[in-house]
């Protein structure tokens, strides 16, 4: 305001006003560059794991992290129309479109109570006036047929038997957030995963040393390391990481960053550049390799291509082991549905029993890749930890949030939440699942039919009062008891 800062709250901003913002700060508000250069983590919306640099005139969007340089931005969008207010409309509307399963057992207490009272009615008071019988004699047998109808083992068995399931569960560290996700977790047929810190650890990691023109494996490593000694991006942390040994500043003369690029050093009396690819066309160094899968660091030495170093994102060691066994478990599709860029991806979905991948997605394209899983009346589970899950995890038929380091946004939306971050809890909480409900199922079968029984004996007046309790106490024992086997 009149060239001073002037500190605002975000929903006071207009389209067109100027703001700054600082490195370590998020983005407000959507917007565009007009000075200043700087790399922004964008995984919190695209899941993307590499940090992207951003120059004047390059728009940038609500809910990235700015890391390094002071960024001049113009507003061009208002907070409620901004990505991040998009974020929270999409998980709104896709809550409200999720299907709720309905309870079996208020369903069956809608019907079975006015029916069995009407059977008693009728059987206590026709049968005496057609035959002459007793009154006492059919009213007792009402009686009976009350006590043995009473819904008492489906009442507590079954509420029994989801608690059960839930709370095995959670001793396995799955916390599941209701009584009807039991059953559409067992009956999934489509799993979808995110991929940074889902399936992968979201830590970058040296994979692969290439050297090119006589340079060596330890050459390269060790001058990369150097030449990035002062960076703090990711890349540079993994190269020193990779590198292993203490790292002599006195060995660097000269330190430079070129924006969008990489880094410039003078090493030794050297001139070192480690950077993409875009910096060897700048610089126009004669080089073989354009096009790497993964990401990569390439190496330059004195304006010689000395050879490229491949930097990938760990796969978790259990997210094999997990995809495995939700194929044999009889899962149609794995598929994996994410914000990064398809190269990167591409290496992640080699995996074995990984069937189809999304990449380069934006919050609202990940809920219409789920929405087009789910055609054919197929139930789908999704896995994610980022704020950029928040929506599709709720569109899922089942929503499943990495705990330990998701997003609160996520872990809030989901209906499961994995507490440890291993993708192979989802396979055991799928098998706690279809347990739960084949021990409810049994529950059910096994009371209606003892009911069933003793009802017909009752009618016949061959059933007393003590079969009737037998057929109400006792069927409700064995119930319960049958629904404590899920926790053992």
């Amino acid at each position: 305001m009149n060239g001073n800062i002037v500190k605002v709250k975000s929903e006071e901003l207009k389209v067109g006003d100027i703001i700054i913002i600082k490195p370590g700060e998020k983005v407000p508000i959507d917007g565009i560059v007009v000075e200043g250069t700087s790399t922004l983590d964008t995984s919190a919306l695209t899941g993307e794991s590499i940090p992207r640099t951003v120059k004047e005139g390059e728009e940038i969007l609500s809910g990235m992290m700015n890391l390094s340089g002071l960024l001049t931005v113009r507003v061009s969008k208002e907070l409620k129309e901004s990505t991040v207010s998009k974020i929270l409309e999409l998980v709104e509307s896709a809550s409200s479109r999720k299907a709720k399963t309905e309870r079996f057992i208020t369903r069956f207490a809608r019907y079975s109570t006015p029916v069995v009272i009407s059977v008693a009615t009728f059987i206590a008071v026709i049968p005496p006036l057609l035959t002459g019988d007793p009154f006492s004699m059919w009213l007792y047998r009402a009686l009976v047929i009350l006590v043995i109808s009473c819904p008492c083992a489906l009442v507590l068995s079954i509420p029994l038997g989801y608690f059960s399931g839930i709370g095995k569960s959670a001793r396995r560290g799955i916390l599941v957030e209701g009584s009807n996700y039991p059953d559409i977790l067992g009956s999934a047929t489509i799993v979808a995963f995110d991929k940074t810190g889902t399936l992968t650890k979201g830590v970058f990691k040296v994979a692969e040393v290439v050297p090119r023109n006589g340079f060596t494996k330890n050459e390269i490593i060790e001058l990369a390391a150097l030449a990035e000694i002062y960076s703090n991006h990711p890349i540079a942390k993994a190269i020193r990481e990779a590198y292993g040994r203490e790292i002599s500043e006195n060995r660097v003369n000269a330190y430079e960053e070129l924006a969008g690029h990489g880094v410039k050093a003078s090493i030794d009396g050297s001139e070192v550049m480690v950077g993409n690819d875009r910096l060897l066309h700048r610089f126009d160094i004669e080089h073989d390799t354009c096009h790497v899968r993964g990401t990569v660091a390439h190496v330059v030495v004195n304006r010689k291509y000395a050879g490229y170093i491949v930097i990938s994102d760990e796969v978790k060691e259990d997210s094999l082991e997990a995809i495995k066994e939700l194929k044999r478990l009889g899962m149609k599709k794995i598929a994996m549905v994410t914000g990064d860029s398809k190269d990167v991806t591409g290496e992640v979905a080699k995996q074995p029993g990984i069937d189809d991948f999304y990449a380069e997605l934006l919050p609202d394209d990940k809920v219409k890749i789920v929405e087009k899983l789910m055609m054919g009346n197929e139930k789908v589970i999704f896995v994610g930890d980022g704020i950029n899950d928040a929506p599709v995890l709720a569109r899922a038929d089942v929503g499943v949030a990495m705990g330990a380091l998701g997003s609160d946004a996520a872990i809030e939306t989901a209906d499961v939440v994995i507490m440890d971050d291993k993708p192979s809890k989802l396979p055991e909480g799928i098998k706690i699942s279809r347990k739960t409900r084949r021990i409810i199922w049994q529950n059910v079968i096994l009371a209606l039919g003892i009911k069933l029984v003793f009802i017909s004996l009752g009618i016949l007046g061959k059933a007393t009062m003590w079969e009737a309790v037998f057929a109400d106490v006792g069927v409700t024992l064995i119930a319960v008891l049958n629904s404590m086997r899920i926790l053992k």
